[in-house]
């Protein structure tokens, strides 16, 4: 294992165990503060209810991230294609992230019902910024003497564009989509704190009106393993596509 790993494995141990020591030392009730030794017993023991719900957030962090892509990645190639475009819908995409998401999320399960649609959506909203204007500054950083010899060889705009522009623009690509799904959870969950009837957003919801505090920690640490486990793919996949970085 790597020494940074191993650090980092040692840091988490031990905010652990002064989090554990702290509770047990000052008698902090569980439903104020469960101790992690609390909160990892109660996410094993009752993962037959905590998985079901992390399947549906799961569905529609996916989707939201899919419906991102079919979104951003046209958008960042008409924004480059015409900067008069770019210059029309930058205010606009900058007023879609200014705007708090707990402000759209209660218009949006009016707006598409208590489903799985009002989730995604939200989810999509938040995805697609970080990977159109990261895909976007790709496309613009080309290196200028690549487009000059791509222009003497006669290629046109939609040849330079699969054979220099999107090749160029895929580490950009890339580091955007990993911003994406790491805060892709922010989105399906207050979707689902807003209004729903499953998903790890809605389980945090009851569990907090119960004072289960300790189901609601469980609950976060599925979203967190979620984050890291898609974080994870996109770098696999990143080391799959861009095999010369």
């Amino acid at each position: 294992m790597k020494r940074s790993r191993l650090v980092s494995l040692a840091l988490i141990l031990g905010m652990l165990a002064v989090w554990e020591g702290y509770c047990r030392v000052f008698r902090i009730p569980d439903f104020i503060l469960p101790t992690p030794s609390e909160i990892l017993l109660t996410t094993v023991t009752r993962t037959g209810l905590l998985a079901p719900h992390a399947a549906v957030t799961a569905l529609e962090i996916v989707l939201g991230i899919v419906l991102s892509l079919l979104v951003a990645i046209p958008l960042a190639v008409m924004m480059f294609s015409h900067p008069s475009v770019e210059e029309a819908l930058s205010p606009f995409l900058v007023a879609s992230q200014s705007i708090p998401v707990f402000a759209l999320a209660p218009l949006l399960v009016i707006w598409l019902g208590y489903g799985i649609a009002s989730k995604v959506l939200m989810a999509a909203i938040i995805i697609f910024f970080p990977i159109t204007v990261s895909l976007l500054e790709g496309f613009k950083n080309c290196g200028a003497e690549y487009v000059v010899l791509f222009r003497l060889m006669g290629a046109g705009f939609w040849t330079r564009l699969r054979l220099l522009y999107w090749p160029w623009a895929l580490p950009y690509f890339f580091a955007g989509l990993k911003v994406g799904v790491t805060v892709a959870t922010i989105g399906a969950v207050i979707g689902e704190w807003v209004g729903s009837q499953q998903g790890l957003g809605y389980l945090m919801i009851q569990s907090n009106a119960r004072l289960r505090v300790d189901m609601v920690f469980a609950a976060i640490l599925w979203l967190s393993l979620m984050g890291l486990g898609m974080w994870k793919l996109v770098n696999i996949l990143e080391r799959k596509v861009i095999r010369w970085k």
